[in-house]
């Protein structure tokens, strides 16, 4: 069903937009990177107020504008929950065979601690591909996401105070015990629509149109479905439709479009859910007989000084400089790595196997590479800076030379 708007919504958010300098500034801080903003306060007016009416086939259910949905996935608090979450990725990231599992033992042995069961050396298995996931909660405390790979498992349980990582293929546990585990573990991976719902809402503003784009069913259940889309041209998102509970407000399944068209960049959603409370025991977990039991070491020389894969890109980004405003804006950051791409000890020819796979630039910034997604593409020049978003190359480019 093709989203309707109201006009005049449309006309006063770029006023909006326009006219309120303090806004535009906040907007412009990398915190906007960071973890997902409150999104009730949206302003009615930067979203389409038109109710969406069911198509033939879809769940006849009550009207509801895209400023009540919203307020209804904010305000969901769904503590107890269990299903199973299907993964696509596809990034359009080259065939590296054997690299990405290189990467994430690399990962692992980063962190200072050294086992693959580490839920940071498991990151990268979720970049491309298809991937099964089992997810439970009883509340903030207990949390439980295993990945199920072919003949393998790996399975992150939080409860209370305790993490474990346990990977099946290796008999590695990992093991935290600290007040502050819980809370620097329990979101990683990401692992539920929700977990990628959040952070596409936070995007929502004047240069944004939100409409509710019809109904279906996901899991079993009835939902209505969030349509995001883009005002601005330069950016490489085309869509973001979030199918959310009619009568919880979680969202159900989430997947990002690229504006090239083709195959969802990213597709997660629910094949099975329950509301219900999981069984006390789904939390427990003892080390196998014979597993290898690592202890985080919290206070560790090696886990404070060691680059992580992505918590270290993560912390360029929350320290970046913000171009640009919307879905075109660009973080910009030196990495302090004069010739541009990473070598050393560890990395040995890395940064020649990276540039392998760039595009070669060049502009009033100088040199530099483009490696390119079908989401995000980033411009790592030959003096050390980083030029990233979901923008076009071109765009990335001119964000370069406009620096000098």
């Amino acid at each position: 069903m093709a989203p309707y708007e109201s006009d005049d919504a449309v006309d006063a958010a770029r006023v909006d937009a326009a006219g309120d300098e303090e806004r535009h500034a906040a907007r412009r801080k990398a915190a906007r990177y960071a973890v997902p903003v409150a999104v009730v306060g949206v302003a009615a007016a930067t979203i389409g107020l038109v109710p969406a009416l069911a198509a033939s086939g879809d769940p006849d259910l009550p009207r509801i504008t895209a400023q009540q949905l919203i307020e209804k996935i904010a305000k969901s608090d769904v503590q107890q929950m269990s299903g199973t979450v299907r993964i696509d990725t596809d990034l359009g990231l080259p065939d590296l065979g054997g690299l990405a599992n290189n990467l994430s033992s690399a990962a692992g042995k980063g962190s200072g601690d050294g086992s693959s069961a580490d839920p940071r050396s498991q990151l990268t298995s979720l970049v491309s591909g298809t991937h099964t996931l089992r997810v439970a909660a009883d509340g903030p405390e207990k949390q439980k996401l295993s990945l199920l790979e072919s003949g393998s498992e790996y399975s992150l349980i939080h409860n209370g105070k305790n993490v474990w990582g346990y990977d099946s293929k290796t008999n590695d546990v990992y093991h935290g015990t600290s007040a502050d585990s819980g809370k620097e573990h329990r979101a990683e991976p990401p692992a539920t629509p929700k977990d990628f719902a959040d952070q596409a809402l936070k995007s929502v503003d004047g240069t944004t149109s939100v409409t509710v784009d019809g109904t279906e069913r996901v899991a079993g259940r009835d939902a209505y479905k969030l349509l995001i889309k883009p005002r601005q041209s330069g950016t490489t998102v085309g869509a973001i439709s979030i199918a959310v509970d009619a009568k919880t407000g979680t969202p159900l399944k989430f997947t990002l479009t690229p504006k090239s068209g083709g195959a969802a960049v990213l597709d997660v959603g629910f094949t099975q859910v329950s509301f219900a409370k999981p069984a006390a025991s789904t939390f427990d977990f003892t080390p196998p007989k014979g597993a290898k039991v690592t202890e985080e070491k919290k206070d560790s020389a090696a886990r404070k000084h060691a680059p992580e894969p992505g918590r270290d890109f993560a912390k360029g980004m929350n320290g970046a400089d913000v171009l640009g405003e919307g879905w075109t804006s660009i973080a910009t950051f030196d990495t302090g790595a004069k010739g541009g791409l990473p070598t050393g000890s560890r990395g040995g020819d890395f940064g020649g196997f990276l540039g392998s796979l760039g595009d070669k630039v060049s502009g009033k910034f100088g040199k530099g590479t483009v490696f390119s997604t079908r989401l995000v593409n980033a411009l790592i020049t030959d003096d050390g800076k980083v030029y990233a978003g979901a923008v076009t190359k071109d765009a990335l480019v001119k964000a370069a030379n406009a620096g000098k």
